[in-house]
């Protein structure tokens, strides 16, 4: 619906009046008029005034548009723009993006990775640069080192280096074929997060060796022992349970272990380092080799069925593996099928003892 004028004075019906042109019969009267004589009221009749002045004073002129008006918040965003704001249009680092925060707490030292500043408590955590990735897939394709001893060298954890490599090994081969990559968002979503370089002399970008804690070691244990005895970690695993791992172990870099004791023992660095990076080799080998043993072992289970437009996998199994309650992990369908109990009528759902 088009707006409305306001005003009593300007009515629409009054305002098409005034803007009709005027009719044949009265150009005979405007030339008159026009030569100072003055027309008489019967030969002008009932038709649409002819001067200017006849038409009825407008109090606004006829536009729709409001006046431009600053707000008190828009006037107080641009006053922060103008002061505060100017330390966030550039970053005084390439390593720390420009977080509000750094504006709101110039003297905070931490405000560098503070995203928000009512919630002191969450900080952006680094992430490796493209510069970084590149160096640890080079070592690894290139060079050919273990991704262990990568991990150790650079102080990242095992699991982010293989996956670094997974990603590169992707991005190149989608550069071999030619198709497109996401480079404009990448560099624009790196931008916005601290970045780590894994330069020499930086700190360690994470903790590699971080101990799984299971739920038995939690407990509190009194063990009688002779005083004569040399009571090591393997011990202790074992009194909290049989399945229990050491923590020489259970870290993902066990031949660091080894690494540090050839050293402690006086051996030179660089042939305790040759030797960690030949035990590191051989530990994910034979890792690799039980893995495609278990790979080619749950093929051969496996009864491929090509209809030409499905293929159907047929498997082997055991009725009697699905445990006392139905929901072991290795029977059939114990992700799914089993339906729970929680809404039958009569079931208990109260713990009825503590253990």
């Amino acid at each position: 619906m088009p707006p409305r004028l306001r005003g009593s004075s300007c009515q629409p019906q009054l305002l098409l009046t005034y803007l009709e042109p005027a009719p044949s019969s009265s150009l005979a009267p405007r030339r008159a008029a026009l030569a100072g004589s003055q027309p008489s009221p019967l030969a002008l009749g009932s038709s649409a005034p002819t001067t200017p002045s006849a038409a009825p004073p407008c109090s606004r002129p006829f536009s729709t548009t409001p006046a431009p008006q600053e707000t008190r918040l828009r006037r107080r965003f641009k006053e922060w723009c103008s002061k505060q704001g100017e330390l966030l249009r550039a970053p005084p680092t390439r390593e720390c993006p420009a977080y509000v925060t750094r504006a709101v707490r110039p003297k905070d030292p931490d405000s560098a990775t503070m995203v928000f500043p009512l919630n002191p408590t969450f900080r952006s955590e680094p992430v490796l640069s493209a510069e970084a990735r590149e160096m640890i897939w080079h070592q690894v394709m290139v060079k050919g080192m273990p991704l262990k001893a990568v991990s150790a060298q650079y102080s990242v954890d095992v699991r982010r280096v293989a996956a670094v490599v997974r990603m590169k090994e992707i991005e190149k081969r989608w550069k071999r074929e030619n198709k497109p990559l996401a480079t404009p968002y990448a560099r624009a979503v790196l931008s916005m997060l601290p970045k780590h370089h894994l330069r020499q002399g930086d700190p360690p970008f994470e903790p590699i060796n971080d101990i799984h804690i299971h739920s038995f070691t939690m407990q509190q244990l009194f063990l009688p022992t002779s005083e004569s005895r040399e009571f090591t970690r393997e011990d202790a695993a074992k009194a909290f349970g049989d399945h229990i791992l050491p923590p020489d172990q259970k870290i993902r870099i066990p031949e660091l272990v080894q690494m540090e004791r050839n050293i402690a023992n006086n051996m030179p660095f660089e042939q305790a380092r040759e030797e960690f990076i030949k035990a590191a080799a051989q530990s994910e080998k034979e890792a690799a080799e039980k893995q495609r043993a278990r790979q080619q072992a749950a093929e051969s289970r496996l009864v491929r069925v090509d209809s030409g437009r499905f293929e159907f996998r047929f498997e082997k199994i055991n009725a009697e593996d699905v445990g006392p309650t139905g929901r072991a992990r290795r029977a059939v369908g114990w992700r799914y099928g089993v339906p729970f109990m929680d809404r039958k009528r009569g079931q208990v759902k109260i713990p009825t003892s503590v253990g």
